[in-house]
């Protein structure tokens, strides 16, 4: 069977979310679904297709964790010089060999595609797409680890990278928005909601989901602010400003909207005793 006769007959899932967003906990928990055929046992990081395709840079030669998105070179939609479909069938050709082409869903995550969903969409007309958000101050804790970034430039990446998906999505035909701190909170429930939107039927999640980790990170937070806050960054406000545009708060660690501009509902999360979700 050739590719063009397989694009007509899969859905393309794409996952993604900038690193350190749950992508790969949410990867591991999809591809158990009896419909959907994710990536496993590949041998790369994180079984990311990035790493199992040669059409297009992965996120590690723009910058990495932390650092790709100010890369011009890692911003990709559908006018790209290889939105073509020669390449949609190489991909399909380098990806195939770690999908079980039985399941109607094909499922592929790399962070990066949270900045070039149009282009995917271009290659495989029939994609879906998923994609998670996290706290932008916690995703920048979280990664300082694997960059040599600063706190306000991990920060920066974190808000550019979403701005950049934000303005995108309008353009993309499926797309399910999910918030990380709705989803560590009622896992359950955020997956019955993805596969709603996928049309596949509900399954249990088995996998651990810790809801803990998003207030230890918040506390660092709050204690960075304080103590070099505004050494470090010029204009606190303007900060939050741009957090709120996408949802967020330097006050809180809980999403600050009920709902996205796509109208599925994210939960608002409120304090409970001992700071948890």
């Amino acid at each position: 069977m050739n590719a063009g006769t397989l694009f007509g007959e899969k859905r393309f899932i794409f996952l993604a979310g900038l690193h350190r967003s749950g992508t790969s906990l949410l990867h591991e928990i999809l591809r158990c679904h009896p419909e959907i055929s994710g990536f496993a046992n590949t041998g790369v990081p994180k079984d990311e297709g990035q790493h199992l395709q040669t059409v297009y840079e992965a996120a590690k030669t723009l910058g990495g964790p932390g650092q790709f998105a100010f890369n011009e070179k890692a911003y990709m939609d559908e006018t790209h010089e290889l939105a073509t479909a020669q390449n949609a069938e190489t991909l399909f050709g380098q990806w195939r060999e770690y999908w079980d082409l039985n399941c109607k869903f094909l499922l592929e995550k790399s962070p990066p595609n949270i900045i070039r969903t149009r282009f995917l969409q271009k290659m495989f007309p029939r994609s879906l797409f998923v994609v998670i958000i996290r706290h932008p101050a916690i995703v920048a804790l979280a990664t300082r680890k694997w960059c040599r970034a600063g706190i306000p430039s991990l920060i920066d990446h974190t808000l550019k990278t979403y701005d950049l998906f934000f303005k995108d999505r309008t353009f993309l035909r499926d797309v399910f928005v999910l918030r990380y701190e709705h989803f560590v909170l009622e896992p359950q429930a955020s997956v019955d909601n993805i596969c709603g939107t996928i049309g596949v039927r509900p399954f249990p999640v088995n996998q651990m989901v810790r809801r803990d980790i998003n207030a230890r990170y918040f506390e660092e937070w709050e204690q960075y602010i304080q103590d070099q806050g505004s050494a470090l960054f010029d204009d606190v406000e303007e900060l939050e400003r741009r957090f709120n545009t996408v949802g967020y708060s330097i006050r809180s660690q809980y999403p600050i909207v009920s709902k996205d501009g796509l109208g599925k509902s994210y939960f608002t999360c409120h304090p409970r005793a001992g700071g948890d979700p």
